[in-house]
């Protein structure tokens, strides 16, 4: 009698591969294949280009003085090689005069219309935008102190305030990286101030105190430096003379200085060396150039407490007595700019007279 068979359905089920396993097992089979291709062959991508987002507003000036930890600016773009060029921008373009109340800050005649914005030239009949743009200062013989206050025009809050307490002869320097700089200098100008341009220059700590990449250094070609100055000078109009923004190892080096000064001396402008640097060689570059400058004799705020301040307000005055002229530097901090107010107040009472910058100036022979 034949043995009856029976088929153990579930057993047949559990023999047979389940369609998802086998998928899964055909990915994992692929991945080696893959990989083991990458590793014979090579990376097939391997050399394309990278394309990388662009980092606005790379170059920050702190609303307060740069410091030199990197770790508080924000990370600047690369600084190009000395041979790339900057790329220039378009900018406005000048074809009448401008005012800002009654204070001029544009004329025709004064600027070339360049591709990257407005650029001070000398008029033709020999008007410099030094002298166009300076404000008046009647000579009555008593010593001269000239006071020049930083960093203008990045922070809103604080440039706000230094033009609403600061009297009319303190100097004001903006720095160039804020779209709307132009509106805090003829805001500035509207107020009897005279406005210098703050370059930025190479620190003797670089990269940890790193401007951005229209810095002027040492040791890249005087093109690459002359494109970065032009950037700057092209931000916005109606300064009377150029100072630099930290820059103690460039100020230091005559051979990268030299065409520096040499082009602003052809633009009709002069030269504010705020001091910072422990060894600058303007005095010494700056006749060669043709380049009328100043340099101030001491930073007032280096320690920023009001006892502080006042000592080094009384030593310019000092100062200003034995050499008929002083000139100091400070920064927007707000007790720089109380106790300049308050010491503003009572110098004319004291025998001195309170001016521009450009009203110190040394002439070049």
């Amino acid at each position: 009698m034949a043995a009856d068979i029976t088929f153990d359905e579930s057993a047949v089920e559990r023999s047979v591969p389940h369609p998802l396993a086998l998928a899964w097992l055909a990915l994992f089979v692929l991945l080696i294949a893959f990989g083991a291709g990458i590793t014979f062959l090579g990376d097939p991508h391997a050399g394309d280009p990278v394309v990388l987002r662009e980092i606005p507003k790379s170059t920050r000036y702190m609303a307060m003085r740069p410091v030199k930890s990197a770790a508080a600016v924000p990370a600047p773009a690369a600084v190009p090689h000395a041979s790339e060029p900057v790329p220039a921008v378009s900018g406005p373009q000048i074809t009448q005069r401008v005012f800002a109340g009654r204070a001029l800050i544009a004329d025709p005649t004064l600027i070339e219309n360049t591709p990257a914005g407005p650029l001070p030239r000398i008029a033709v009949d020999g008007t410099t935008p030094m002298r166009a743009y300076a404000p008046p200062v009647v000579a009555d013989g008593r010593p001269r102190i000239a006071l020049v206050i930083s960093g203008l025009g990045i922070s809103a809050k604080a440039t706000d305030a230094a033009l609403k307490s600061l009297p009319a002869a303190v100097t004001l320097s903006f720095a160039p990286y804020e779209s709307d700089v132009q509106r805090w200098v003829s805001q500035a100008r509207d107020g009897g101030h005279e406005v210098l341009l703050e370059v930025p220059m190479e620190a003797y700590d670089f990269p940890d105190s790193d401007l951005g990449p229209h810095t002027l250094r040492s040791g890249v070609t005087d093109d690459a430096n002359t494109q970065r100055l032009i950037w700057a000078m092209t931000r916005f109009t109606g300064y009377a003379g150029v100072t630099n923004l930290l820059g103690g190892r460039f100020l230091a080096d005559p051979v990268s200085l030299e065409p520096t000064l040499t082009y602003l001396a052809r633009r009709g402008l002069f030269f504010y060396d705020n001091g910072a640097a422990s060894h600058s060689a303007v005095p010494d570059v700056a006749p060669h150039a043709g380049l009328s400058y100043a340099q101030g004799q001491s930073t007032i705020d280096t320690i920023q407490t009001a006892m502080e301040i006042d000592r080094r307000l009384t030593a310019l005055e000092e100062s200003a007595k034995s050499g008929g002229s002083a000139a100091g530097s400070g920064f927007l901090y707000p007790v720089t700019i109380d106790r300049v107010a308050r010491w503003a107040q009572g110098l004319s009472a004291r025998g001195f007279v309170l001016v521009p910058a450009s009203a110190i100036v040394r002439q070049p022979k």
